[in-house]
């Protein structure tokens, strides 16, 4: 796959390079306090993505006090009776990196060798697999200072285009479309507040997965641990024997946890550790740890792993205490997918239709379609051309990312020959 649809290429590329450099961060602290959107540059993203579906000749667009856009495009004439179909992409970008001042780079005709970017920043496609599959394309990736917000606006640019080649120039006859574009998938809460009594199809679909061909339809079940440990303060110089530090016992914790079991040495269906952070000061730190294992056999025995860890630093600090929470995120969603084969079958016929040798894995992380699987709708995920997420060496094919919106198309034409 080396050649994208040319009649695609212009207005993805215009859509994608300034979507990116719209700020669009999300907020994990204020999300876990149910503030959704967590930030409101989302908010204001939001609302340029309504002007912008309104333009493309979509009257039925809104959006809502927790800043989801939602769009309806009615069936045409004599359509009315085909299943609707909807389709999702998130508007935040993750805060591991700074996703602002983001200083797109476009490099054409890839040609295998290693691109330096700033702060010694490189993409090396001896270490990076899928650079090598990707030579011949059109890459984009940052300056190095920032992530470059491939996920998920490489998923929202493909449903757009999409969409406008759908209705103004393409034309062509379909069923019911849905669009959602939410806020704070990345910080777990992307469904919290999704409006779900306005979705009226059966069946969605999120863009936001990697490279050409991914098509997802089970995911880890994951949770979150808060660790709280408290000690006991005391000036150092005259410490002994009272003092006991939380700081030492948080770290001592996060030693215990097994090496081999965390993200940097697991793949596949392989489950893991993953502490995102540790705060705190003599009398009281915090360790919040994530959990991801794919059954939910595997996710009881890694809560209770850190349960009795955390246990087992109150013995080791005597005078101390430990409090554990644990808080589920999200769920596998293959379970609930399996009871509706034909969502899946017709992404694998999409593909196929477009000539894509379809690779079927599991997501390592969640989707906002893995909760809506959850909570009745099932919503395998699809390819959105992006790589390295999360990451200063992020970067995206316009190629792949063309056959992404030739799949969207294929699953509304396809979806609109059903009765």
């Amino acid at each position: 796959m080396k050649h994208c649809n040319d009649k695609f290429a212009r207005p993805l590329l215009e859509r994608f390079l300034r979507y990116v450099q719209i700020w669009t961060t999300s907020d994990d602290e204020k999300a876990d306090k149910g503030i959704i959107p967590s930030t409101e540059r989302q908010r204001d993203f939001a609302y340029s993505l309504e002007n912008e579906l309104k333009a493309l000749g979509i009257n039925d667009v809104f959006v809502d006090k927790h800043a989801y856009v939602c769009a309806r495009i009615p069936a045409s004439k004599g359509y009315e009776k085909v299943p609707s179909v909807g389709f999702l992409a998130h508007m935040d970008t993750a805060g591991e990196v700074s996703g602002k001042d983001v200083k797109p780079q476009v490099i054409k005709n890839y040609d295998g060798s290693v691109i330096k970017l700033k702060d010694g920043v490189m993409l090396d496609p001896a270490e990076d697999a899928d650079l090598v599959k990707s030579i011949g394309e059109t890459l984009i990736c940052t300056d190095g200072t920032t992530l470059l917000g491939a996920d998920d606006k490489a998923g929202i640019a493909s449903i757009m285009t999409a969409l406008d080649f759908l209705l103004n120039i393409d034309k062509k006859p379909h069923g019911q479309i849905e669009v959602i574009f939410s806020p704070d998938e990345e910080t777990g809460h992307g469904m919290d507040k999704v409006p779900l009594d306005w979705i009226q199809s059966k069946q969605c679909y999120t863009i936001d997965g990697g490279h050409i061909g991914e098509l997802e339809c089970e995911c880890f079940t994951a949770w979150k641990s808060e660790i709280v440990f408290t000690g006991k303060s005391k000036h150092t110089g005259t410490a002994r024997p009272d003092m006991v530090n939380a700081v030492t016992m948080a770290a001592a914790f996060v030693n215990l946890l097994p090496q081999n079991e965390s993200p940097e040495a697991t793949d596949g269906y392989l489950g893991f550790y993953a502490p995102m952070s540790i705060e705190g000061r003599i009398e009281k730190a915090e360790v919040v740890l994530f959990l991801r294992d794919y059954t939910d056999e595997a996710m009881e025995r890694r809560k209770k792993t850190v349960s009795v860890l955390a246990k087992a630093m109150e013995h080791k600090f005597p005078g101390s205490s430990v409090k554990v929470k644990h808080t589920k995120q999200y769920v596998n969603m293959k379970a609930k997918m399996d009871e509706h084969p034909e969502v899946m079958k017709t992404l694998v016929q999409a593909a196929a239709n477009l000539g894509i040798n379809p690779i079927t894995k599991p997501i390592r992380g969640g989707t906002d379609g893995s909760r809506l699987t959850e909570m009745g709708i099932p919503t395998p995920n699809i390819f959105n051309g992006g790589h390295n997420f999360h990451s200063r060496r992020e970067w995206a094919s316009l190629n792949q990312m063309s056959y992404a919106v030739g799949i969207i198309g294929e699953l509304i034409d396809l979806w609109s020959k059903k009765r």
